[in-house]
């Protein structure tokens, strides 16, 4: 029998809510000394002694005997046949998923573009797709060939060259979803190496691993250290903290629902954080006794209630204002408005990594198949930054090309302001620019 849950109750008409919130929220996703440490020495390693560190590395912490860097490549017939040995049902929810997030990146492609001033002075800017990107996934049990679509295919809409996947395979353990999922989303290359030294691979390269672009995917504490130390070689997506669900609701949705929601995100982990907010408080006294009454019913059940009593809470608004009020507050990851009309409240929604309308729409339908990118912005981030999407692998570089005329133009404003900043030299080369 699980134990009884003592999920936190909050109610915004306390005088020391804004601190209690505060509290609530609060993440700190820095590495410690011991980590970090241990990371440098992994990327130094490998930068050091490319392949021969990764089988190193893989047969330490994967516990997995290999010969050589050959034994760590997998070859597009081992995707191919991946997709023989799932189910169909399988095949067919992965291909389906993969249709409809495909065809939503799709409408986010951004094209080049110019425009031509009167004197013939041509602007504009081109906008190029990343040479090659590296697709992080985690490995053996925990593994999510969901994610494995959310990052490749936009990659691919972008028109990215080289999708270069990596995922560990401790004891050997291959995720035969994972595979299909990469076959199916067209990664070009599949390396079995995970955790620090595969963030380094893609980082720098190796003798095997090409160097890429920009490093994508979520992974454990050693590999968002990684990201952190390599980014400047590369971009990266971002550093992401526990999956978070804020669900408001104005008391009308089956109560049952509600829990369940909460429960699909605290059962990622024990640091994953699910709240709710509602002006009723029988409401919220319903929800708590569906979470009491269901969550005995989940596999995940200590885990779930590790995440309710650890960061969940049940939170009492006066009314649907202070409510989006204190969602804009939170700036979640997920932002479910299980209410009556939420398009009313869309406008007023200012911080959100993605919305989720109505009472119908389940925040588990956005991770797998709705299309939107489930791969957001978390602990707050929301406030600056932005769902991944097909933006995150195209470039953008800046057109200018002056016309004689223009050149005089414009030679006169800059020579003004370059001699203000005493750089003649600038002042000069546009000085010769100038007509008569």
């Amino acid at each position: 029998m699980t134990a009884a849950i003592a999920i936190r109750r909050l109610n915004a008409a306390d005088q020391d809510f804004a601190r209690h919130l505060d509290h609530l929220l609060s993440w700190e996703s820095v590495s410690d000394d011991a980590v970090n440490q241990r990371v440098l020495e992994i990327i130094k390693a490998v930068r050091e002694r490319g392949d021969a560190a990764l089988v190193e590395f893989t047969q330490r912490f994967d516990d997995l005997q290999v010969a050589s860097m050959a034994d760590l490549i997998l070859p597009r017939a081992r995707l191919e046949l991946a997709l023989t040995r799932i189910t169909a049902a399988q095949q067919q929810a992965l291909e389906l998923a993969a249709e409809r997030v495909r065809s939503y990146h799709e409408k986010q492609v951004q094209d080049s573009w110019t425009y031509t001033e009167a004197d013939g002075t041509v602007l504009g800017q081109k906008v190029t797709p990343l040479d090659r990107a590296g697709l992080y996934v985690p490995g053996g049990k925990a593994s999510y060939p969901s994610s494995v679509l959310m990052n490749a295919i936009p990659a691919k809409v972008a028109g990215v060259a080289e999708v270069v996947m990596v995922v560990p395979t401790p004891r050997g353990e291959l995720n035969e979803l994972v595979l299909a999922a990469a076959c199916i989303a067209g990664v070009d290359r599949v390396f079995t190496i995970g955790g620090a030294q595969a963030v380094a691979a893609l980082a720098y390269g190796t003798e095997s691993v090409p160097p890429v672009d920009k490093i994508v995917g979520p992974g454990n504490i050693y590999v968002a250290t990684a990201k952190r130390h390599v980014f400047g070689k590369v971009g990266i997506d971002m550093i992401a903290g526990p999956s978070e669900i804020l669900v408001v609701c104005d008391g009308q949705t089956d109560p049952d629902w509600i829990a369940m929601d909460l429960f699909s995100q605290a059962e990622h982990d024990e640091d994953a954080q699910s709240i709710l907010l509602s002006p009723d408080a029988a409401f919220l006294d319903r929800v708590a006794a569906s979470i009491a009454r269901l969550l005995p019913t989940m596999e995940r059940a200590e885990i779930i209630r590790a995440s309710l009593e650890a960061r969940g809470a049940l939170i009492q608004v006066a009314d649907m204002a202070q409510a989006i009020e204190v969602a804009n507050r939170i700036a979640p990851e997920h932002l479910e408005l299980s209410v009556a009309d939420p398009e009313q409240y869309l406008p007023q929604i200012r911080h959100a990594g993605a919305i989720f309308m109505g009472r119908y729409t389940a925040e588990a339908l956005g991770d797998y198949c709705a299309g939107p990118n489930h791969v957001l912005p978390t602990s707050g981030t929301a406030r600056y930054s932005s769902p991944l999407g097909v933006y995150d692998f195209q470039k953008r570089s800046s057109i200018i090309h002056c016309s004689a005329a223009g050149a005089s133009e414009l030679g006169k404003t800059a020579s003004v302001l370059a001699r203000g900043e005493s750089l003649t030299a600038h002042a000069r080369s546009a000085e010769y620019r100038i007509k008569g």
